[in-house]
């Protein structure tokens, strides 16, 4: 059994009736054939479709998600003694971005049921430093935009939304990505929407930082060899391009498996008593990047699962706040260059009660019902026999 299953999608059939790997080849081949490698054509197309997917005005691609909100903070002019918000339970790329401005992540609870960032921890943690609020879409669903937004707008303090895991879902019938000021994605290859190496994108109704992002991508130019901002090398590949434009043509429907799948998922485990299963807000739908429970004793839980050859992953066994990179005592790198704490943290019991729980299980678009019910029994099984439960 795969945890996430990238062979198997590539058999999908098209409209047309050739399989989803016969497309990906063609797409490649006329990449080959016309030799534009860097900026050809079929960067511009998926910008646009995927623009209109979201429902904004603009998409700009680049080289990976993490570029796709280094990106964002440096359009939006975030700069050493800025304060963002942010959530401690995440990916490092989050706070890894906000750190290479030289700017300051502080960081607040999340919501117990949801994982995302609680929008009531919100406004005790804003100062006059604070520039940019970096919710993260965690695990499929939207964070609660429609408060965050209402608290952000009071304020006048510009949000970016971290959709790298959410792709496809929706928060009020609004796409994610296209729920703020400015939304940012992942295509790597196992996020919702992936490509097959490293890929992400920025999304804004916003023209002027539209403009700004696309300039920060490709080293600050406006057009060749004049350079108007200080940027990056951010450029997203016409291959992974190209690889995209076919998966795209399948992502709805995988979109739909994947509620499907997560659905059934918490039905199966609820009925048979396992009640720590993923909470949806009313407000949202998910496309479920992963199926995360929680468990006790979880290191006994997965060797458990691991025996009965069932794949397990843990997102994320370390909440931010506690890495190395961001401890004074453990980083040379922050003793010599920063002299002083180069976080805040507001009190998080929330996000350090959940991070030694949480527990991933096999979750992709092709997962077999055979399969769902292995997991689910092993998983029961797995509880039953490490928490001595009845």
């Amino acid at each position: 059994m795969e945890f996430i299953d990238l062979k198997a999608q590539q058999n999908q059939l098209l409209e047309d009736g050739a399989t989803l790997r016969e497309d990906i080849n063609r797409r490649i081949k006329k990449v080959l054939d016309h030799g534009r490698y860097i900026m050809g054509p079929e960067v511009n197309e998926i910008e646009l479709k995927l623009a209109k997917y979201v429902g904004v005005k603009h998409c700009i691609g680049v080289s990976s998600g993490t570029d796709a909100l280094l990106v964002a903070l440096m359009a939006l002019g975030i700069k050493p003694g800025d304060e963002v918000i942010t959530t401690p339970f995440s990916f490092f790329a989050t706070v890894e971005t906000i750190l290479l401005l030289g700017a300051k992540p502080v960081f607040v609870d999340i919501e117990n049921l949801t994982f995302n960032l609680d929008p009531k921890k919100i406004e005790i943690a804003i100062s006059r430093k604070t520039k940019a609020i970096i919710p993260v879409s965690l695990y499929g669903q939207p964070a609660n935009f429609k408060e965050i937004n209402l608290i952000a707008k009071k304020y006048d303090i510009p949000v970016i939304e971290d959709g790298a895991q959410s792709f496809g879902s929706k928060h009020n019938k609004k796409r994610s990505c296209g729920l703020s000021t400015i939304g940012v994605t992942s295509f790597f290859p196992s996020k919702p929407l992936g490509c097959y190496g490293d890929g992400g994108a920025c999304f804004t109704n916003n023209d002027f930082l539209a403009n700004s992002m696309r300039q920060i991508a490709l080293h600050g130019q406006e057009k060749r060899y004049e350079h108007l901002r200080i940027g990056l090398n951010g450029r997203l590949d016409t291959i992974q391009a190209a690889v995209l434009l076919a998966k795209l043509n399948i992502f709805e429907r995988e979109v739909h498996l994947r509620q499907e799948i997560g659905d059934k998922y918490t039905q199966k485990l609820n009925k048979k008593g396992f009640q720590k299963t993923p909470s949806l807000d009313p407000q949202n739908t998910s496309v479920y990047a992963q199926y995360t429970v929680q468990v006790e004793s979880r290191e006994e839980v997965i060797k458990f699962l691991t025996n009965k050859s069932i794949p397990t992953s843990i997102h994320y066994p370390k909440l931010l706040p506690d890495q190395d990179a961001l401890c004074a005592k453990k980083s040379g790198f922050i003793k010599n260059f920063f002299h002083k704490k180069i976080y805040k943290s507001h009190v998080i019991p929330n996000a350090r009660n959940l991070v030694s729980k949480v527990l991933s299980l096999p979750m992709h678009p092709m997962l077999s019902d055979k399969d769902q019910d292995l997991v689910v029994e092993t998983l029961i099984n797995a509880n039953k026999s490490v928490n001595k439960l009845p």
